[in-house]
């Protein structure tokens, strides 16, 4: 799911705003249609506002920003997911779902105003010279990036360049006082939507999604086929968090579940027909149990998956009420690389449900507040404080289970939000970003020791343990950043601080699919999944079989 940037125009620019864009509009739609009809009324007297304003306005005016503030202006109106995004905007929305992009191949964190190495992305070309997670990238091409509170976005196009084009990049690494040069040929750097996927016992494996993202069908298959060859006989797919991506993706992992014929979903707005998106050929996983876990940040393509796996009987839903988006937008292009995303359909799920959340004219502000409104409801934490109108009660479509539309995709089984299991200090020292640099300088130190000792993430999981002398360090790192130490709240806390370091530590050795095998010792959701998901007969009776 795309964010939608926060704008603010008073009204008087508002409706001049509205002038414009309706008669840019006009003016591309007679351009479109000029050989079909004639302009309309409306559509001339838009024109002709445009042409006054932009010839006669009493100050010089910037008709390229006017343009684009109008723009935003009049889809804010619309609903929340219809956007205006302008070239470099469009590229960074786009560029995580797509497969691919060039550059060097590193994801990283800005912390204290200095760019930290979290991961080089296998077989790209940072790793093939020698690039390290930890590592301070301080100069690219000789210009000094560090300390001098340059824009993300500045640093990327630095970083970032054609296939077979040279970069520069002066390295910090600790341990060594001197900086390190190197010299990196960019190339095309994979994009992968799969986190993680790993055997939980020996018959279930478990595979996490963090967007449905162009590669993502291809990621999935070839996990559920190595995890086939491995034992698995029943699944738990993690969508949470997962603010979905594109439909077809939705659809074809959807697929992968269901029988061939079986509806996914159907599309239909008021000048769009229905449109039905139907299970093809054999899936890859269509028989063994299935869980899938969400909670109210999984929203769109994850809201599709789940909401056709329920209808179906297909599987357990497990978690929290989702996000509860059921619009879909159309990518409309526009000449200089900008994007309109028009909201031009919704969708339903297979036994007919529409699951957006109530918005009332485009009012972002309230509609984003709809999470935090759920918060202090307690619906996150009981299950009981989530009511539904019957208006709104449906049933699957083999059991005949009770379902509900709007708002979301309510879960078969609830599990609450533990709001006991963190601190005011564990949140204040995580916001800082203080445990990664306190685990970004423990790896400096002992990466070659920590290497050979441990060889493997079985023997890690098992054998390390977060030593005292690491917490002492974060204890310290906290005080320098005046965060007023609270025993109580630390004591509390110390062994999910000490699950977190050493979930990083694993991730710097190894990778992502190593971080979650350790960060998900601590995951509720999972712990209740996998509790289910081998009680075939509980399964079955939640099922209605």
């Amino acid at each position: 799911m795309y964010q939608k940037k926060q704008i603010y125009i008073n009204i008087t620019m508002k409706i001049k705003n509205l002038l414009i864009i309706c008669s840019i509009l006009a003016l591309s739609i007679s351009q479109v249609n000029a050989q079909q009809r004639p302009l309309s009324e409306n559509e001339v007297k838009l024109i002709t506002a445009f042409s006054y304003i932009s010839r006669l306005y009493v100050d010089q005016t910037d008709n390229k920003k006017l343009v684009e503030d109008g723009i935003r202006g009049i889809l804010e109106k619309l609903d929340p997911h219809s956007e205006y995004s302008d070239p470099e905007e469009t590229k960074e929305l786009t560029e995580p779902l797509e497969s691919n992009f060039d550059g060097i191949g590193i994801q990283y964190n800005m912390l204290l105003d200095t760019l930290y190495v979290i991961q080089v992305i296998s077989g790209g070309p940072s790793e093939k010279v020698g690039l390290l997670a930890g590592d301070r990238i301080l100069f690219v091409n000789d210009s000094l990036i560090a300390g001098v509170n340059m824009k993300n976005t500045d640093i990327q196009k630095r970083l970032r360049g054609p296939k077979g084009t040279e970069v520069e990049i002066k390295v910090k690494r600790g341990g060594i006082a001197e900086l390190i040069d190197f010299k990196i040929i960019r190339g095309k750097i994979p994009i992968y939507s799969l986190e993680a996927a790993y055997m939980l016992d020996k018959s279930t494996g478990y595979i996490r999604l963090n967007r449905f993202a162009a590669s993502s069908t291809e990621e999935f298959r070839e996990a559920v086929d190595t995890l086939k060859k491995q034992g698995m006989e029943n699944m738990i797919l993690d969508l949470q968090s997962n603010g979905g991506g594109y439909l077809h993706i939705a659809n074809d992992i959807a697929d992968d579940f269901l029988g061939k014929g079986q509806l996914i979903v159907y599309m239909q707005g008021n000048r769009q027909p229905r449109k039905d998106e139907l299970a093809t050929e054999k899936g890859c996983f269509e028989t063994g149990r299935l869980v899938i876990m969400v909670d109210e940040t999984s929203a769109s393509a994850s809201e599709i998956v789940s909401g056709a796996v329920q209808d179906w009987d297909r599987g357990v839903i497990l978690g929290r009420r989702t996000f509860g988006k059921g619009l879909v937008q159309s990518p409309i292009p526009l000449q200089d690389g900008s994007m309109i995303r028009l909201t031009t359909a919704r969708y339903y799920t297979p036994s007919g449900r529409f699951i957006q959340k109530p918005y009332t004219g485009g009012n972002e502000q309230a509609y984003n507040r709809d999470i935090l409104e759920r918060y202090n409801r307690g619906e996150l934490m009981s299950a009981d404080s989530v009511h539904f109108p019957d208006s709104l009660k449906y049933n699957t479509l083999v059991t005949k289970r009770t379902v509900y539309g709007g708002g979301g995709i309510m879960p078969d089984v609830f599990v609450p939000l533990d709001t006991t299991r963190y601190t005011d200090y564990h949140r204040r020292i995580s916001n800082l970003g203080l445990i990664v640099r306190t685990e970004m300088n423990y790896i400096d130190l002992n990466r070659k020791v920590l290497s050979q000792k441990y060889t493997d993430i079985k023997s890690f999981i098992n054998e390390f343990e977060v030593p005292e002398e690491l917490m002492q360090q974060l204890l310290n790192m906290a005080t320098e950043e005046k965060v007023e130490f609270n025993e109580e709240q630390y004591n509390k806390s110390k062994s999910q601080l000490k699950l977190h370091l050493k979930a990083l530590i694993a991730r710097d050795l190894f990778n992502i699919n190593e971080y979650f095998q350790i960060i998900n010792e601590d995951n509720p959701s999972l712990k209740v999944a996998l509790q289910l998901i081998n009680n075939p007969i509980e399964y079955n009776r939640i099922l209605g079989i």
